[in-house]
């Protein structure tokens, strides 16, 4: 049977960074056939694959279903456990390997989703088409064996990998507080960061799956981590996402860090030459004059990736609006040398901006002074489903009078950029881009502005224009 006519009902499909959908509808059967899939069309000359997950209580048993797949196409599974994912595609591409993760990200946790990466790294568009046309042959029954043993292989070397580089004991007498809740990374960056010499203070585990979202700081997070810092006087709070593959960083003040800001500081920390970023990140990276080469795509690391690929420069990295931070070389820097790891990652942009503050002789805070003024602010409207959201794009697009009813702006609009979604540009500089999400029904709203506050505001009232216009439609 043809995969994308097994999966051609539900919610499950393909989005901006692996595939998506509600748990009910990931059965063992479906997480089987896309393993399958995948196997045959991507990776079928591997002898073995690498397969991890993260704190989702659904995980396992769709991991469970994937190592099925994975041993009745004669492959070895290596299984490395709850990890980040940048650590799994890290340790798979150390050692030519594929990789399966299953992880939801930042998704609410009634959804979850699986990441695909080839021996050279992530899968791209043109592989997941490629997968959706592979005829895959189903078992009566799917055979759901407990996980095996934990190979601890890349635990050990995405540890190695940043204590190695930055060198141990590098950060003695800083204080990082680090918020837990569910992050796949709550172990693993807790030893990263003591090896480095760091005084780790840990809050918030919690058992219960927390959908951390980096473009979208829940207001108890935002309020937990000002408390925080009266509380704990530390230097820096980190946090990432449910897979850690996007940072969470907060200053000494606890106040949290836009993810493209945090991504502009960490590539300068690198010394970059050439810089790739969607087109939603916030313009202070042109604008700053940091970088010989900068180039926009459309939203997702597949496209960051390929913009990446295209640039020839000494040190190339990408990096998106949530912070997600990708090497697309090796760099050296004092102590050793980082491998290139093409993925996303959170845990390299946040110890960066650490190190470059400590370079500086400076606050966390206070590093945000060698940028241009440029604020972005962005927001979500959740329980808006894709189709619906794109065809108000389409009439925001073509409709000046409906257009006028949702943005908060009567300034002349200069140019109207679909790359991905709809980005308005304004005559006084501002900045609103519309874009359904390409993870879950959400219509994310990014404003650009001179001010923090502006921004907000923009965001703000542009989204409860939409939800207006929404509710006037029925």
């Amino acid at each position: 049977m043809q995969l994308s006519s097994f999966s051609e009902s539900g919610s499950v499909k393909f989005g901006t960074s692996g595939l998506r959908g509600l748990v009910s509808d990931m059965t063992p059967s479906l997480c089987y056939a896309y393993a399958s899939a995948f196997i045959q069309s991507i990776a079928n000359s591997a002898e073995k694959v690498v397969i991890g997950h993260d704190l989702r209580p659904s995980s396992p048993e769709i991991t469970a279903a994937c190592i099925a797949a994975i041993e009745q196409a004669g492959k070895k599974p290596i299984y490395v456990g709850v990890l980040p994912t940048p650590a799994i595609a890290s340790f798979a591409l150390s050692i030519s390997s594929p990789a399966i993760v299953v992880t939801g990200s930042h998704i609410p946790f009634d959804r979850n989703g699986i990441k695909f990466y080839r021996m050279e790294g992530e899968i791209t568009k043109s592989d997941e088409e490629a997968m959706q046309r592979e005829d895959v042959l189903m078992p009566k029954s799917i055979p759901l064996a407990s996980l095996p043993t934990i190979d601890a292989r890349a635990y050990e070397a995405y540890v190695s990998r940043y204590v190695d580089f930055f060198g141990a004991n590098a950060l003695s007498g800083s204080k990082v507080l680090f918020y837990e809740h569910s992050s796949a990374a709550r172990d693993i960056l807790h030893e990263i960061l003591s090896g480095l010499g760091c005084e780790v203070i840990s809050v918030g585990r919690t058992n219960e799956f927390v959908p951390i979202d980096t473009e979208a700081v829940r207001p108890e997070d935002e309020e937990n981590a000002k408390r925080w810092a009266k509380e704990y006087h530390f230097d820096a709070v980190f946090s990432t996402d449910g897979d850690a593959d996007r940072p969470l960083l907060g200053d000494e003040n606890g106040n949290w860090f836009r993810g493209d800001v945090v991504g502009v500081l960490c590539a300068k920390f690198l010394k970059a030459g050439g810089v790739v970023v969607p087109v939603s990140c916030n313009s202070s990276l042109e604008l700053s004059g940091f970088f010989k080469t900068v180039h926009r795509t459309r939203i997702g690391s597949p496209y960051v990736i390929e913009g990446m690929s295209s640039l020839d420069e000494e040190i190339i990295v990408g990096y998106e609006a949530n912070g997600g931070f990708l090497l697309g070389t090796n760099v050296s820097l004092g102590k050793g040398e980082m491998t290139a790891l093409p993925t996303r990652d959170a845990v390299l942009p946040m110890l960066a901006l650490m190190f470059l503050a400590k370079e500086s002789k400076c606050t966390l805070s206070q590093l945000l002074s060698v940028l241009p003024p440029r604020f972005t602010y962005s927001n979500r409207l959740q329980q808006v489903e894709t189709e619906f959201s794109k065809r108000l794009l389409e009439d925001l697009e073509v409709n000046q009078s409906i257009l006028r009813q949702v943005v908060p702006l009567t300034e002349e609009i200069t140019q109207l950029d679909k790359t991905d979604g709809l980005r308005i540009y304004f005559n006084n500089g501002e900045i609103i881009h519309f874009r359904p999400s390409g993870n879950a029904p959400e219509l994310r709203c990014y404003c650009e502005a001179d001010t923090p506050e502006r921004a907000e505001y923009l965001c703000d009232q542009s989204l409860q224009g939409v939800m207006t216009l929404i509710k006037a439609r029925g």
